[in-house]
């Protein structure tokens, strides 16, 4: 049988496809990660915007449309959010939430809807596979901080962390399989031993295999930067790219958000990552038009940014969410949101070039991913997209210099 997986959202979701994608391969599927012609289509879905759910559901129609006689399975946080949403619509089958996403691969040809509610247990049955060039291994799921703009808490229950054997253990196995790892969870900063947050020591347990592979970190709170974790990242030839979510860089914005941390606490933690790392790039989300933002408010979000010279900006218009605490609050005119996204994205636009700008005298080391009309392609340490003119073996390391700035990386001569 011929199944298409395919992923919308987060790197945590693109985990859980990868696990799935692969049991189905071992039960002897022939399986996509991406839409074409199947027999059966799962949609891992997401709720983080109002966009996000409107692209899942769209992407039912485009199913449809391959395949009008496919059947399409749905699960993730959209449909843990309002799985009524997806009820009735021609070709939809089955339905599931957020947990257990595995068991859509022994409902294939079952029908209804069963959303599984969550436990205060990490669910371990998950075990990725690189399907392309990297690996991405969850090591935490849920989130504690409930920001007043955000439903993933709701979505994905409460942190609750991978035990760290089972991690190594995935760790040993991908490492024969692919270049670099990427640990990625709904909240990575959160990841625990025996109740306590110990992030460093989880890298700290890599070292052994910094040789093999090459490890990146997605999305970090700030307050998880400590000196103890700087030298854990050391050690383990960490890539120099850090996600710090900052979402809005005015104090008053931040504190209505429910952030945990000041501008101040903000960019200390960037000033300490840049003295321990060399030309690191750092990039962030950043929410436009939250509730009652002021013009003043958005212009301290424009300064404070040009101050912290990140690498590269998420912009993400607020969307309100049901069931947030921002719901409650005044909300700002959309014509004036859609103003500043074009400001930000302007600067966004500025920042992004001087940093590629500022990697003109470096050699940069690229995993080589695909081919790209005809340029051999592939990301930086840091990662910058490198576009690279000769033959070059997938899957390999390459050293490479700056040539020209080109799309949305650079156009780059090999070493």
């Amino acid at each position: 049988m011929k199944v298409s997986v395919f992923t919308l959202g987060c790197k945590v979701n693109q985990y859980e496809s990868d696990s799935i994608i692969k049991l189905l391969t071992e039960k002897g599927h022939e399986v996509f990660s991406d839409l074409c012609f199947a027999d059966v289509y799962i949609i891992n879905t997401c709720a983080v915007t109002n966009e996000a759910e409107k692209k899942s559901r769209q992407t039912i129609a485009k199913c449809r449309a391959l395949n009008p006689n496919s059947k399409i399975l749905i699960c993730g946080c959209a449909s843990e959010k309002n799985p009524k949403q997806f009820e009735g619509l021609d070709n939809v089958t089955y339905i599931t939430g957020v947990n257990k996403k595995q068991l859509l691969i022994d409902n294939l040809q079952n029908q209804g809807t069963n959303i599984i509610p969550h436990t205060l247990e990490y669910d371990d049955s998950y075990c990725s596979m690189p399907t392309k060039t990297r690996a991405y291994i969850k090591i935490q799921d849920g989130c504690n901080n409930f920001c007043s703009y955000c439903i993933i808490p709701y979505l994905r229950g409460r942190s609750r962390s991978r035990e760290l054997s089972s991690i190594l253990q995935e760790v040993d196995r991908l490492s024969k399989q692919t270049k670099e790892i990427i640990l990625t969870g709904i909240d990575v900063s959160d990841y625990k031993i025996n109740g306590v947050r110990c992030l460093d020591v989880l890298l700290e347990k890599l070292q052994p295999y910094e040789n093999m592979v090459r490890f990146r970190l997605s999305s970090l709170e700030q307050g998880v930067i400590s000196d103890k974790f700087i030298q854990s990242a050391k050690n383990i030839n960490i890539c120099p790219h850090f996600h710090l979510s900052l979402q809005s860089g005015c104090d008053q914005t931040l504190k209505r958000m429910n952030r945990k941390y000041t501008t101040a606490d903000y960019i200390k933690t960037i000033q300490i990552l840049r003295e321990n790392f060399d030309n690191p790039s750092i990039t962030t989300d950043v929410i436009v038009g939250f509730p009652e933002e002021t013009e003043q408010e958005f212009e301290q979000t424009l300064e404070f940014i040009k101050q912290c010279k990140f690498s590269n900006i998420h912009i993400f218009p607020y969307s309100m969410r049901t069931g947030t605490v921002a719901t409650r609050y005044k909300q700002v005119d959309g014509t004036i949101k859609k103003q500043r996204v074009q400001q930000l994205e302007q600067l966004r636009k500025q920042l992004f070039d001087n940093y590629i700008l500022s990697n003109k005298d470096k050699i940069l080391t690229v995993l080589v991913e695909e081919k790209e009309d005809e340029y051999y392609v592939g990301h930086s340490e840091n990662y910058i997209k490198c576009y690279i003119p000769k033959e070059v073996e997938r899957n390999s390391f390459v050293r490479v210099v700056y040539d020209k700035q080109y799309k949305d990386g650079m156009l780059v001569k090999l070493v």
